[in-house]
């Protein structure tokens, strides 16, 4: 007996002889789409890059401002000028505002599903906080506009009262639901299924070992979450808040309907209580400008920095997930 059935001593039976060598064939075929599929992503990006910087170029080489630091914005004409001060800071800070609140949040939400909520209790939960996922940008920005802005009027004047004396904090003058501190709240909401699911999942996968043992030496609940799950996740987590990141960089309706956009003559200040503008509601603004190749550049040359920023937020968390990893392991 050598432990070899007729079955594999068969090369004319069905599931014998061949398999072996179709099981390598399979291979090769799905490692060759695999690997097709990757280079195509990187490719595409690649010739969406020089798309913007080939269109960007020309109008920047005619721009009599500077790019980087002014906040005019008048692509037209003979004379133009325009600069991205007024939406790198409206891009930056609504996106600190929304990580501030939905990072925290969802990932306590996660440990809430996942660690302590019953199973009758944990599911529903989940298929709620998922279903905010569904639920179209516009629709968010009317809502933030038409309901929820009212109630944070009082908290513009709750933190004004208290943190006024700093320029970040001071009021001006703009409607509450208008600022970019509750442009900021709303893409925490439009961002926190992301970041919920991906922590709910990542936690899910903690080794029941690795609490069961944390747990017979002792330790409470929450100390097995901040000793066996919170390290095991954190490389997760760190990938979910950069997708909400990049969500809440590009988001476009939802601040387009809610941020009042200031006029190249109005008092301009780093105040989170004051209107302003982001790349993606800008470009979304003038899209109906797009009349001649100048102005068509002027938008695509702020879709360029865009595309640039997001690149390197991408990259940087992947370096520091992958460090962690190494550490980890």
């Amino acid at each position: 007996m050598t432990g070899r059935s007729t079955v594999d001593e068969d090369p004319r039976h069905p599931l014998g002889g061949d398999r072996a060598s179709t099981g390598r064939l399979g291979d090769r075929i799905f490692g060759g789409l695999a690997t097709t599929s990757g280079i195509l992503i990187v490719v595409l990006v690649t010739l969406v890059g020089v798309f913007l910087l080939w269109q960007a170029v020309p109008s920047l080489l005619k721009n009599e401002a500077n790019f980087l630091l002014s906040r005019e914005w008048s692509p037209s004409g003979a004379n133009p000028r325009f600069g991205i001060l007024e939406l790198a800071w409206g891009t930056l800070i609504t996106s600190v505002i929304a990580m501030i609140i939905a990072v925290p949040l969802g990932v306590a939400v996660a440990l809430f599903i996942t660690q302590y909520a019953p199973p009758w209790l944990s599911k529903p939960a989940a298929s709620t906080i998922d279903l905010l996922a569904a639920v179209p940008s516009i629709v968010y920005g009317f809502w933030g506009l038409n309901i929820a802005g009212q109630y944070f009027q009082p908290v513009l004047s709750g933190i004004d009262g208290a943190l006024g004396w700093l320029p970040v904090f001071e009021d001006q003058g703009t409607s509450a639901k208008s600022t970019l501190a509750f442009a900021g709240m709303i893409l925490a909401i439009m961002i926190l299924p992301i970041v919920t699911a991906i922590s709910r999942e990542v936690f899910a996968q903690v080794p029941t070992t690795h609490k069961e043992g944390a747990l017979a030496l002792g330790a409470t609940r929450w100390e097995m979450i901040r000793v066996a799950v919170l390290p095991y996740g954190k490389p997760g987590v760190i990938s979910a808040a950069m997708l909400g990141l990049g969500r809440a960089l590009g988001e476009t309706l939802a601040v387009l309907i809610l941020l009042s956009t200031l006029s190249a003559n109005a008092d301009w200040s780093f105040s989170i209580f004051n209107g302003g503008s982001t790349f993606a509601s800008r470009i979304a603004q003038g899209a109906g400008e797009f009349d001649t190749p100048q102005k068509t550049g002027a938008y695509i040359a702020a879709g360029l920095v865009l595309f640039v920023v997001t690149f390197v937020v991408n990259a940087t968390a992947r370096i520091v997930i992958d460090r962690r990893k190494a550490f980890t392991e």
